[in-house]
């Protein structure tokens, strides 16, 4: 596990300011986009995950804000102790936890692997929950109110087609979120997800280019168009704000009206 530079901020101004904010999987995607965003909340920005996170590292310092990337493999949970200790040392404090790294693998049940299965499970659902149990004690030991978010999807809801391993851990966080909410919240620590939609990003791509699938899903949106990771980090900072200060134990569904059709 290693770690990258520091880098030097003013404190701004916002509704996070003076906090910090841990993203796991902040390199692309959802996790860049909601990194971003709660820079541009005045957060500071520690992210866990296997790359260096170089882009989000500078577009969090170009707003202000510091940035700390700890290079930490969640397909180890592991990982997630010092992963969360190593960031939280760096930054001074933990006020914020994102749990969003996750994988995908779409195969027939049938026809699926064992090993394939429980990895989707471990880093979607156990290194979820090792993250958040390692940034709750650190939230419980500063005595200081804290937030955790996970990144659910639909297919928490729905078993989706060829994604076996990935509705079930998915579905885990929902309940997950339920769960731990019940237990922390005596501690000042929320415990909430976002169950996010269709979104058009990379991880879409292969539905995206099936003419057939992609028409079959476009018809059943509501909205009449895909999400964008930045819909699903603005819910996630209604999540991590004060504004949200008697919401715990909720799932936020981020979907364009899909799931209510």
């Amino acid at each position: 596990m290693t770690a990258s530079a520091d880098a030097p901020a003013g404190r701004g101004d916002g509704p996070l300011a003076g906090r910090v904010a841990l993203v796991t999987g902040a390199s692309r995607g959802v996790g860049r986009a909601i990194a971003q965003q709660l820079a541009r909340l005045g957060a500071d920005i520690g992210m866990i995950q296997r790359g260096e996170a170089v882009q989000t590292s500078r577009a969090v310092q170009e707003l202000g804000r510091r940035a700390a990337v700890v290079q930490a493999d969640l397909a180890d949970p592991a990982a997630a102790d010092a992963a969360v200790s190593q960031a939280t040392t760096r930054l001074g404090r933990i006020d914020v936890c994102v749990c969003n790294a996750g994988i995908i693998h779409r195969e027939p049940a049938l026809e699926a692997g064992l090993e394939q299965w429980a990895r989707v499970v471990t880093v979607n659902l156990v290194s979820a929950f090792a993250t958040a149990r390692s940034a709750a004690r650190l939230m419980a030991a500063s005595d200081a109110a804290g937030t955790i978010v996970f990144i659910a999807s639909v297919l928490g809801f729905q078993g989706g087609i060829n994604v076996s391993s990935y509705a079930a851990s998915k579905a885990g966080l929902v309940n997950l979120a339920r769960a731990l909410s019940n237990e922390w919240a005596p501690l000042g620590i929320r415990v909430n997800a976002i169950a996010p939609g269709y979104l058009d990003n990379p991880q879409t791509a292969p539905l995206r280019a099936d003419p057939r699938r992609k028409a079959e899903l476009d018809a059943r949106i509501p909205a009449g168009r895909w999400g964008s990771d930045d819909d699903v980090a603005t819910a996630v900072a209604f999540l991590v704000t004060d504004a949200s200060a008697y919401v715990t134990g909720q799932t936020l569904v981020v979907d364009g009206g899909w799931l209510g059709r």
